[in-house]
């Protein structure tokens, strides 16, 4: 996972305590994001399977999941 998921966590209001470690930095919070990344790209790609008459490709669903995984730094 790379920074563009804290960086929005922060946007949402996360604070790091006086530690400078807060609740996003428990590896439950990251499994979250990690999480809802995985259910984007499988979302996209259900599309591209269910909808390719109306001009989604399959080809194009695998780029877009690929796409998301890659930009939130989430392998598999």
């Amino acid at each position: 996972m790379n920074n563009k998921i804290k960086e929005l966590a922060e946007q949402a209001g996360y604070t790091p305590d006086m530690f400078g470690v807060g609740h996003w930095d428990m590896p439950e919070c990251k499994k979250f994001a990690e999480l809802i990344v995985w259910e984007c790209a499988e979302q996209s790609m259900s599309i591209g399977r269910y909808n390719t008459p109306s001009g989604v490709t399959p080809d194009l669903s695998i780029a877009i999941a690929v796409g998301l995984k890659k930009h939130f730094g989430v392998t598999e």
